[in-house]
């Protein structure tokens, strides 16, 4: 029987990890400084692939590298691959000290606020010596991660669809309200015109998130343009100080207007935007035992932070 050339030998595991850090990379220069290697090595080894496979994985040009069809097909089964290898490590590690254990969480906006930091003390509880990494950015950013296995799973709001090779579970549902600091000159008033609301500054998530593009449908259903006087950010902080401090107007979760008696929710209906926050997987892959009791215990506090009717002006 004729064996497939990827497993005849030739391929090793160096050539998944010079694959991912070129198309991460997008440049020799780039990927040799990944690798920790000289650039004549990276160059060595990527013809070395290209034997092996019998195609041109990358086109060369004068700004760097660009992945062809066969580059880009392959970069995803490598990057498959490692997230694989690094996965079983850490189950391996884990079973032989079931106490301890390495997750890797990402999270946005709707998960970082109550729900997360929660879960993690109460798994703390239980497993002390349990590290546990968050890493905060945008879900298109958290996407990539997961499918790459930088992360091992994602605590935010759910897409309407489960993007392509991910899985979903529900924890909670989330509602979106206007919102400004507890003596904003709104804070008192019971109905608003959105004409006059949008005078105020406004913070906006960014344009690559889902609740940007249900808040414009939201302001162009009631013929209304984008507050002219805009901040563009999805960073907690960042947002929370500019509405404590300032008349500045945002959208946030219910949950963390709850949570924060500087904080009220303005008599805005929100009609068609919220969602659900939950956790997101990437399909097929066995979660460590580290993972799983972080999913366990997010389960577990996830009634425990419903929101409770915010308190509004």
């Amino acid at each position: 029987m004729e064996i497939p050339r990827m497993l005849d030998g030739r391929l090793k595991f160096r050539h998944l990890l010079l694959v991912e850090a070129l198309s991460g990379q997008g440049s020799v220069v780039g990927a040799a400084a990944a690798l920790h290697v000289t650039q004549p090595v990276v160059t060595r080894s990527l013809q070395d692939l290209e034997r092996i496979l019998g195609v041109t994985l990358y086109e060369r040009g004068p700004r760097g590298i660009r992945p062809t069809e066969f580059g880009a097909a392959f970069t995803e089964y490598a990057r498959s691959a490692l997230a694989q290898m690094t996965q079983a490590s850490r189950h391996l590690q884990e079973i032989a000290d079931a106490t301890r254990g390495h997750v890797v969480i990402g999270t946005h906006l709707a998960g970082s606020n109550l729900l997360l930091p929660r879960a993690i003390a109460h798994v703390k509880q239980g497993r002390p010596a349990l590290r546990i990494v968050v890493r905060e950015a945008t879900p298109g950013a958290l996407l990539e991660d997961l499918v790459a296995g930088k992360i091992d799973f994602v605590v935010g709001r759910l897409a309407t669809v489960p993007p392509e090779g991910t899985t979903q579970q529900t924890l909670h549902a989330e509602t979106i309200r206007v919102v400004a600091r507890s003596g904003h000159p709104l804070a008192e008033r019971t109905e608003i015109p959105l004409g006059e609301l949008i005078a105020y500054p406004w913070v906006l998530p960014g344009v690559e998130t889902a609740l940007r593009a249900e808040l414009e449908e939201f302001f162009h259903r009631n013929d209304v343009s984008l507050p002219p006087d805009r901040v563009e950010t999805t960073a907690f902080l960042t947002i929370r100080q500019l509405l404590v401090e300032t008349d500045t107007v945002a959208t946030l979760p219910e949950l963390i207007v709850a949570s924060d008696p500087r904080l009220t929710a303005l008599p805005i209906p929100l009609d068609l935007v919220g969602a659900r926050v939950g956790i997101t997987l990437a399909a097929g892959r066995r979660l460590s035992p580290a993972s799983e009791a972080m999913i366990q215990s997010l389960v577990a506090v996830a009634d425990s932070v419903q929101p409770r009717p915010a308190r509004s002006g």
